[in-house]
Protein backbone atom coordinates (compact mmCIF):
# COMPACT_ATOMS: atom_id res chain seq x y z
CA UNK A 1 0.00 0.00 0.00
CA UNK A 2 1.31 3.26 -1.06
CA UNK A 3 0.28 5.90 1.26
CA UNK A 4 0.09 9.77 -0.07
CA UNK A 5 -0.25 13.03 1.08
CA UNK A 6 -3.84 14.53 1.83
CA UNK A 7 -5.74 17.37 2.63
CA UNK A 8 -8.83 16.90 4.75
CA UNK A 9 -11.33 19.85 5.27
CA UNK A 10 -12.63 19.72 8.84
CA UNK A 11 -15.25 22.97 8.77
CA UNK A 12 -17.88 20.69 7.04
CA UNK A 13 -21.21 20.86 9.25
CA UNK A 14 -22.01 20.56 12.92
CA UNK A 15 -22.51 17.31 13.06
CA UNK A 16 -22.03 15.63 16.18
CA UNK A 17 -19.88 13.18 14.70
CA UNK A 18 -17.90 13.80 11.47
CA UNK A 19 -15.23 11.27 10.55
CA UNK A 20 -12.08 12.51 8.99
CA UNK A 21 -9.11 10.25 8.86
CA UNK A 22 -10.77 5.86 8.94
CA UNK A 23 -7.47 4.09 8.14
CA UNK A 24 -6.57 2.35 5.36
CA UNK A 25 -6.31 3.04 2.49
CA UNK A 26 -5.76 6.57 3.84
CA UNK A 27 -3.37 6.04 6.50
CA UNK A 28 -1.22 2.99 7.94
CA UNK A 29 -3.54 2.95 11.01
CA UNK A 30 -4.14 6.31 12.19
CA UNK A 31 -8.27 7.63 12.29
CA UNK A 32 -9.59 10.68 13.21
CA UNK A 33 -12.87 12.63 13.07
CA UNK A 34 -14.54 15.86 14.49
CA UNK A 35 -16.59 15.73 17.24
CA UNK A 36 -19.52 18.31 18.65
CA UNK A 37 -21.20 18.14 21.49
CA UNK A 38 -24.10 20.13 23.22
CA UNK A 39 -24.28 21.89 26.71
CA UNK A 40 -24.59 18.73 28.90
CA UNK A 41 -23.94 15.92 26.13
CA UNK A 42 -20.93 13.64 26.56
CA UNK A 43 -19.52 11.20 23.96
CA UNK A 44 -20.05 7.85 26.28
CA UNK A 45 -17.65 6.06 27.93
CA UNK A 46 -15.60 3.76 25.12
CA UNK A 47 -11.82 2.59 25.60
CA UNK A 48 -8.58 3.09 23.69
CA UNK A 49 -8.01 -0.74 24.04
CA UNK A 50 -4.57 -0.61 22.31
CA UNK A 51 -4.74 2.67 20.90
CA UNK A 52 -3.17 6.21 21.67
CA UNK A 53 -5.79 9.09 20.97
CA UNK A 54 -4.60 12.61 20.84
CA UNK A 55 -7.80 15.23 21.45
CA UNK A 56 -7.56 18.84 20.12
CA UNK A 57 -9.81 21.18 21.66
CA UNK A 58 -11.07 23.53 19.15
CA UNK A 59 -13.73 25.36 21.07
CA UNK A 60 -15.77 24.89 24.03
CA UNK A 61 -15.24 23.60 27.95
CA UNK A 62 -15.41 20.40 29.40
CA UNK A 63 -13.94 17.77 31.15
CA UNK A 64 -11.80 14.55 30.21
CA UNK A 65 -13.17 11.66 32.92
CA UNK A 66 -10.77 9.05 32.56
CA UNK A 67 -10.43 5.64 34.67
CA UNK A 68 -13.95 5.98 36.63
CA UNK A 69 -13.10 8.34 39.25
CA UNK A 70 -9.92 10.75 37.63
CA UNK A 71 -11.21 14.01 35.77
CA UNK A 72 -9.54 16.73 34.38
CA UNK A 73 -11.09 20.04 33.13
CA UNK A 74 -10.27 21.89 29.74
CA UNK A 75 -10.97 24.75 27.92
CA UNK A 76 -10.69 25.38 24.02
CA UNK A 77 -6.89 25.42 22.67
CA UNK A 78 -6.31 22.47 24.91
CA UNK A 79 -4.56 18.80 23.81
CA UNK A 80 -5.37 16.06 25.98
CA UNK A 81 -3.45 12.81 25.81
CA UNK A 82 -5.42 9.66 26.10
CA UNK A 83 -2.91 6.14 26.64
CA UNK A 84 -3.65 2.84 25.96
CA UNK A 85 -6.09 0.82 27.48
CA UNK A 86 -8.13 3.81 29.02
CA UNK A 87 -11.69 4.09 29.36
CA UNK A 88 -12.72 7.69 29.24
CA UNK A 89 -15.74 9.82 28.41
CA UNK A 90 -15.67 14.33 27.74
CA UNK A 91 -18.20 15.73 28.66
CA UNK A 92 -19.34 19.13 27.90
CA UNK A 93 -19.78 21.68 30.85
CA UNK A 94 -20.00 24.73 29.02
CA UNK A 95 -22.89 26.65 27.72
CA UNK A 96 -21.69 27.12 23.91
CA UNK A 97 -21.19 23.72 21.65
CA UNK A 98 -17.80 21.68 22.47
CA UNK A 99 -15.74 20.94 19.62
CA UNK A 100 -12.69 18.73 19.48
CA UNK A 101 -10.91 17.00 16.74
CA UNK A 102 -9.47 13.59 17.75
CA UNK A 103 -6.64 11.48 16.62
CA UNK A 104 -6.52 6.95 17.09
CA UNK A 105 -3.39 5.03 16.17
CA UNK A 106 -2.05 1.98 17.60
CA UNK A 107 0.11 2.47 20.02
CA UNK A 108 3.56 1.05 19.88
CA UNK A 109 4.87 -1.27 22.98
CA UNK A 110 7.96 0.13 25.16
CA UNK A 111 9.87 -3.13 23.77
CA UNK A 112 9.28 -2.23 19.72
CA UNK A 113 10.37 1.41 20.71
CA UNK A 114 13.47 0.39 22.43
CA UNK A 115 14.25 -1.83 19.36
CA UNK A 116 13.61 1.06 17.04
CA UNK A 117 16.42 3.19 18.29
Amino acid sequence: MTLIPIVIDSSSGENRYTRLLGGPPDSSSMRSGKVVLQPGESVGKHSTKSNEELIVILDGEGVFIFNDNHSLEFDNNTVLYCPPMTEHNIRNTGSTPLTYIYVVAKAISETSVNEQQ
